[in-house]
């Protein structure tokens, strides 16, 4: 069976109630990037119990300037290389490995982002993750259809400035989806 396709960059996907990945429960995931080869993305809802100052220590970047949050966590950002970290921003900067996402969002995975976050020259808005979630080639479409996700377009308010703990709610509520109200049943016509 051929599913339709829709590109989903540039969109979050919310984890219907009854996701029974825990990595993925409750969770708000942007897609940087969706084609015919697969999908990859950033959850933008889970913190870790590691701050960006402990980060930045541990990779050898001292705090030049205080964050606006010394509290600021490092988000899991998916499964896939854990170990590896990605900051979603706002700003384009000239940063030497970053991802032009739609709507003027960037993805960027070098370490000079890093460098300029610790002196405070870094993008006002932007979040940290380690790891992304990865999809192969039709299979996010396949979870689509299978009643894993809903989807909304991407809002900036939402991925920089609400709280993490309100993030898979409020997504839902942006399409008019009141989560305590769904099924994991699928049902067709």
């Amino acid at each position: 069976m051929t599913l339709p396709t829709s590109n989903f960059t540039h969109h979050c996907l919310i984890a219907m109630p009854d996701m029974e990945d825990s990595r993925f429960s409750e969770s708000v995931t942007y897609i940087v990037k969706h084609d015919q080869e697969g999908a990859v993305g950033l959850v933008v809802n889970k913190p870790l119990e590691l701050t960006l100052d402990q980060l930045l220590s541990e990779v050898g970047l001292p705090l030049l300037t205080p964050l606006t949050d010394p509290e600021t966590p490092v988000l899991f950002g998916g499964p896939v290389s854990s170990e590896a970290g990605f900051v979603l921003h706002r700003d384009k900067g000239l940063w030497n490995s970053s991802l032009v996402v739609e709507g003027g969002l960037c993805v960027t995975s070098s370490r000079d982002i890093l460098d300029a976050i610790s002196q405070g020259k870094g993008p006002k808005d932007f979040l940290v993750v380690l790891g992304y979630a990865g999809w192969a080639a039709g299979q996010l479409e396949k979870e689509m259809a299978e009643n894993s996700w809903l989807t909304c377009p991407a809002d900036e308010n939402l991925l920089f400035e609400m709280p993490y703990e309100q993030r898979w709610q409020a997504a839902a509520s942006k399409i008019g989806v009141n989560l305590n109200l769904l099924t994991g049943q699928v049902g067709h016509a």
